[in-house]
């Protein structure tokens, strides 16, 4: 199991477009992928589940990735985060 904790910088916080972008992104890789915030958590390969997590700016959100790809599926995921400014 692999876990990281990012803070949300998006004025808006996660929306659709950058969701996308993670739910493609984690679709990609075998492990189980989850979001984690405060008591609510939400496959990372569902948009819907994503978007339900209703994230907002300066949130911590935990990342946890289980299986065999865990360190590439959360190394990518951060990537595309960073990429489109979330963190």
């Amino acid at each position: 199991m692999k876990t990281t904790i990012v803070k949300i910088v998006d004025p808006i916080g996660i929306h659709a477009r950058p969701a996308s972008l993670i739910v493609n992104e984690a679709t990609k890789y075998k492990s189980d992928i989850t979001f984690n915030v405060a008591d609510k958590t939400a496959n990372a390969k569902s948009l819907i589940n994503l978007m339900s997590l209703g994230i907002r700016t300066n949130t911590k959100v935990t990342i946890k990735a289980i299986g065999f790809d865990e360190d590439q599926a959360i190394n990518a995921i951060q990537k595309v985060m960073k990429d489109t400014k979330l963190i």
